[in-house]
């Protein structure tokens, strides 16, 4: 999985992981995604994101937690 989808910026939501430098963090669709919203009701919310970038945010989520769990 290709990451550059993931951002970080220091000064940008105090540091989380956001979708391409917007202020949409990975927790943010992550907790949608927990909360019950489909894909399409997300991208429905929130049109400046694809069905690429929730793909990105659970990729990015799962290797986050492999690493935790490994180190």
């Amino acid at each position: 999985m290709d990451f550059d989808r993931i951002t970080i910026e220091t000064g940008k939501r105090g540091g989380q992981p956001c979708i391409r430098g917007m202020r949409i963090t990975v927790a943010d669709v992550l907790d949608y995604l927990a909360a019950g919203m489909s894909h399409q009701e997300i991208l429905a919310d929130f049109p400046e994101l694809v069905e690429e970038d929730i793909q990105a945010a659970l990729a990015f989520a799962a290797r986050s937690q492999r690493r935790a769990l490994l180190a």
